[in-house]
């Protein structure tokens, strides 16, 4: 749509967790280097929180993409902003991990390990007890094992998964060697999964959560560095496309939630191609913000409290007169 007419080669602000477009600031990169520290430790359970729309998918799948890459040591291993993400070229046969990726969490415990069976290409009939499930996955991990091989799950939107699903996963980590784990997990969830985890039928699992990270949403100071990283990708060669105020507003309005930003962005675009103009200012994004439900929502709430508190202290006014 808007794209010639920026310069672009593509959309830069897209929902769809594309890892090309992975943000490595400061919080985003140490959420990543606590993952790779963590399965390269061979840890058996790690937890991984953040808000909707914070970018909990996008960095389980940079995850996942970056696991086996030969690269420098994690703790080096920051890119700057703009840096596209590395690219893996290392040959299968010398994968280190073998990886499994669930995103769906409304699963029964039964479905859950035919799900991870298939991940692990393991020939298991979907009429097959769990006994027989287990025992399958026992073998397939062994075998993986012998190979020198760690195997690492993903599992996305653990916060609507049913107890009993994390409970069957958490006996899968009973499984080891004389040192390590044959499996290694990774929780990814809103801010909900804590409370669950709290049930005192799980209480085991949250035990043995060794390492957990929160996402939080992007800082002021990484919002122009975040614009430009997306904008280059995109295709974007020219200079600043939002103006200080804009990345002012577009903060403002979004909290600093990517998915937020994007869909802002993605619109105070579309409203200056509109207008055939080439700067993007604060009246753009407030316009986008206005269209925006989510983005609207603060002040919809701070609107209900205001109200909340002039009825209350109009009554206590009322009750003072009466008197």
């Amino acid at each position: 749509m808007y794209q010639a007419h920026f310069g672009l080669r593509e959309a830069p602000f897209g929902i769809t967790p594309d890892t090309s477009y992975f943000f490595a600031c400061a919080g985003y990169q140490e959420a990543l280097n606590t993952l790779l520290v963590a399965v390269r430790n061979g840890e058996g359970f790690i937890k991984i929180t953040g808000e909707v729309g914070t970018g909990k998918t996008l960095l389980c799948r940079q995850f996942l993409a970056s696991i086996n890459q030969e690269q420098a040591p994690v703790a080096t291993a920051a890119l700057r902003p703009g840096d596209a993400a590395p690219v893996s070229h290392v040959d299968e046969s010398t994968h280190r991990f073998v990886t499994a990726y669930i995103p769906n969490p409304y699963l029964t415990p039964h479905a859950l390990l035919l799900a991870l069976a298939d991940e692990l290409g393991c020939a298991a009939k979907s009429n097959a007890g769990q006994h027989q499930l287990l025992k399958t996955l026992t073998t397939a991990l062994l075998d993986f094992a012998s190979q020198g091989k760690q195997v690492v799950l993903c599992l996305d939107e653990v916060q609507a998964m049913p107890l009993e699903s994390l409970e069957a996963i958490r006996l899968l980590t009973n499984l080891e060697t004389q040192k390590h784990k044959l499996l290694q997990i990774v929780l990814f969830g809103q801010p909900e999964l804590d409370r669950r985890l709290q049930h005192h039928s799980i209480r085991q699992l949250s035990q043995r959560i060794t390492f957990q990270y929160h996402l939080g949403p992007l800082r002021r100071e990484d919002m122009d560095h975040y614009l430009s990283h997306r904008l280059t990708v995109g295709g974007f060669t020219g200079g600043r496309l939002f103006s200080p105020r804009a990345v002012r507003q577009l903060h403002a309005a979004s909290g600093g939630i990517p998915r937020l930003v994007n869909i802002l962005a993605h619109k105070a675009l579309m409203l200056t191609y509109g207008e055939g103009g080439q700067w993007v200012e604060a009246r753009h994004v407030r316009a986008a913000a206005k269209d925006t439900v989510a983005a609207r929502a603060g002040d919809v709430w701070r609107w209900w409290a205001m109200a909340a508190m002039l009825l209350l202290a109009g009554s206590a006014w009322g009750w003072v007169v009466l008197r």
